[in-house]
């Protein structure tokens, strides 16, 4: 019987741009906080109201879950917060995000296989937004 190699993994150009690592057996996931999006008056937020609660959501699409509001508020008064909701695309600039890793308890006497993933874009916003109110007809 003879013993095959595994086929090389491909290297990403930018690992820290990659929303998830499996690279070992600790899984890492770049989540984001809804609760800094309100707190930040990001403007690709967006809220509706449906069967007496308001949800709100992310234009961008940065993460695709929808969040009964009142639920947030309340459980960012908590110690701990709301927390993170996993990232589905890239992060924009204003958007607060961390690296949660699960199943710490496997990591072996190697460490991390890409550490690159743990490097947070740490801009501040490119731009702002300013409302401007015209009575013109």
């Amino acid at each position: 019987m003879t013993e095959q190699a595994a086929p090389p993994t491909e290297l990403p150009l930018r690992p820290q741009d990659e929303l998830q690592c499996r690279r070992c057996e600790v899984h890492c996931d770049k989540v984001v906080h809804p609760g800094a999006c309100i707190e930040r008056s990001c403007p690709f937020v967006y809220a509706y109201e449906a069967f007496g609660h308001t949800y709100m959501g992310c234009m961008q699409r940065v993460f695709d879950v929808e969040i009964d509001l009142d639920l947030l508020r309340a459980s960012e008064h908590r110690r701990g917060g709301f927390g993170g909701v996993m990232a589905r695309r890239a992060p924009l600039p204003m958007c607060r995000i961390e690296v949660s890793s699960c199943y710490e308890q496997r990591s072996d006497e190697i460490g991390c296989r890409n550490p690159e993933f743990f490097e947070l874009p740490l801009a501040s916003p490119s731009f702002r937004v300013f409302a401007h109110v015209d009575d013109r007809p």
